[in-house]
């Protein structure tokens, strides 16, 4: 079973992590913000993973902190899950559309960290109490891509509700991580380098 556990405190956050990757979809998670609770849990449910996320940051000052950190220490997991990536897919991507919204979401599981992130939202307003701030949503998956190594490409086609629009992109982001890390042969790393 491919699953790691990790803790990562700091002045400006605490954040535990444990994830599975041959999961059953299951999450138990609290960060003290609602709505990125609802939005974890969809990469959980839509990406087939177990995820127990407890997190703690100074929301007094904004959920920037916690949400970067919450991102650093879910991608070192996922990473540290991978071991050396032998015999995953590597490759996957999905057009995600929820009601009037629809995301495009690419994956490589490279070993090197890249993010494109192309989307806007006509409403910046906060999602939830204490509220969630849409354009978090770009810190959580920079800081994410940056620990686990990987490339993701994230593109808003269409949209207008944040919540669509976030929730479209955290499903999709589940369903190419689940695909891209399934194992499909024995042939060692999906890689001509030899190495990912």
């Amino acid at each position: 079973m491919r699953k790691f556990a990790l803790e990562r405190k700091t002045n400006e956050s605490d954040i535990k992590v444990s994830i599975e990757l041959e999961g059953r979809g299951v999450s138990k998670i609290d960060t003290g913000l609602p709505f990125f609770d609802h939005m974890l849990a969809q990469i959980s449910k839509h990406g087939g993973v177990d995820l127990d996320i407890t997190a703690k940051g100074d929301l007094e000052v904004d959920a920037h902190h916690l949400v970067e950190d919450t991102g650093i220490v879910l991608g070192k997991a996922i990473s540290e899950a991978l071991g050396d990536r032998a015999g995953i897919d590597r490759f996957a991507s999905i057009s995600m559309v929820l009601d009037e919204t629809l995301v495009e979401v690419a994956l490589d599981m490279s070993g090197r960290s890249f993010l494109f992130y192309e989307v806007d939202f006509p409403n910046y307003l906060p999602l939830g109490n204490p509220g969630f701030e849409p354009q978090l949503s770009e810190e959580f998956f920079r800081a994410l891509v940056g620990s686990a190594g990987m490339t993701l490409h994230v593109h808003k086609v269409r949209g207008t509700n944040s919540h669509h629009i976030i929730e479209a992109m955290m499903k999709g982001f589940g369903r190419t991580l689940k695909s891209a890390v399934r194992i499909v042969d024995d042939r060692g790393i999906p890689s001509t380098k030899g190495v990912l």
